[in-house]
């Protein structure tokens, strides 16, 4: 139990340091980037333990409760950084090693992916905090039908999965990463597909106090990757979904939209499934977007999802939603949503470093 500078509490897990090498022996045997603050190495992260409430206009990891939502980038940020120094919200390298622990360690944790249940594991249920209602029945997992609407069970209350949905397989560990609801991140951007991280001096930190204004990236690390298209947007298409494939790129040759860049009406995106993701003939992407979980370690994770807007800013989303099936999970990103983004599947959690 971890105590801000006002008294309220959260309940957070420890997530002891470790090196790059005990992920992949191949890598090198620095300190995974979650634990280089500022050029400062440290020896643990808290990380919340549940998706995160909103209490007094702080964020707070308290299990059986109903997820904040309905919340967009900037007011994520806000509820974390005003539990006081050293809180803030979770950054995209702490959730990253978490991720590769996971996969390291052989287990990827289940969740409410498949309206209340986990979509590999049916009898596995938490409890309803939040009806989906729907004018059809959504794979047949409406659990009532009142006239035209078809309720489905949406959010679940935090925590109240099976151990399996933690993320060690315990009820120890880190509860609903997989699936519930989407969770924004810190410390990663695209700006026109351009993948810009935390960091200084052109390597990976996890420079949780780094400003994340709108279209600014000083003091960012530029990867020097893009995420391009394997076709061009067509502007005469009526799907948003363009007939394509997000690929990672030394430039950018193909934006995504459909008609209007400017538009919100004319979102075009991308996806493919994360193990999936390839690189463009010639390129070599750095090694850090194995590191940061924005390119495939390997294989065996599952059909985690990746979704892609390569135009404007986009800010990640980790995790998936109650609806997102199979392509829900520890490795699941969406980059393409603008901070903007706001909706009954987006919540966040907070973390904390010493400082």
């Amino acid at each position: 139990m971890l105590y801000d500078d006002l008294g309220y509490p959260s309940i957070m897990v420890i997530i002891p340091r470790f090196k790059l090498s005990d992920i992949d022996p191949t890598w090198p045997s620095d300190p995974h980037p979650a634990f280089v603050v500022n050029g400062r190495i440290v020896d643990e992260i808290f990380i919340s333990k549940f998706q995160n409430v909103v209490v007094g206009g702080r964020a707070l990891s308290l299990p059986m409760q109903d997820p904040k939502v309905y919340v967009n980038f900037d007011q994520a940020r806000g509820y974390c950084t005003a539990k006081g120094k050293g809180w803030h919200l979770m950054t995209n390298a702490e959730w990253a090693a978490i991720a590769l622990w996971c996969w390291k360690n052989g287990f990827l944790p289940r969740g409410n992916n498949y309206a209340g249940a986990d979509h590999g594991a049916l009898y596995e249920n938490g409890r309803k905090t939040y009806d989906w209602i729907l004018t059809y029945n959504w794979n047949n997992r409406a659990y009532k039908i009142d006239g035209a609407n078809y309720y489905h069970v949406g959010r679940v209350a935090t925590g109240s999965g099976p151990a399996s949905w933690y993320h060690d397989n315990t009820p120890f560990g880190i509860a609903d990463l997989n699936g519930n609801v989407w969770e924004w991140v810190d410390g990663l951007k695209l700006h026109d597909g351009k993948i810009y991280v935390h960091g200084a001096g052109g390597v990976a930190q996890n420079n949780f106090e780094t400003q994340n204004n709108s279209h600014d990236v000083t003091g960012w690390v530029d990867t020097g990757a893009f995420f391009d298209s394997t076709v061009a947007g067509d502007t005469t298409q009526t799907s948003h979904e363009i007939a394509g494939d997000p690929i990672l790129s030394a430039d950018l040759t193909n934006p995504m939209y459909t008609t209007d860049p400017t538009s919100d009406a004319y979102y075009g995106y991308e996806y493919v499934d994360f193990e999936s993701l390839t690189a463009e003939t010639g390129f070599t992407p750095p090694a850090m977007l194995k590191h940061l979980a924005i390119q495939p370690p390997g294989t065996g994770l599952g059909g985690d999802g990746l979704w892609v807007r390569n135009y404007g800013e986009r800010l990640p989303l980790r995790g998936g939603g109650w609806g997102g099936g199979s392509h829900a999970g520890v490795f699941a990103l969406n980059l393409g949503d603008a901070r903007s983004a706001s909706a009954n599947n987006i919540g966040f959690r907070a973390a904390f470093i010493p400082v």
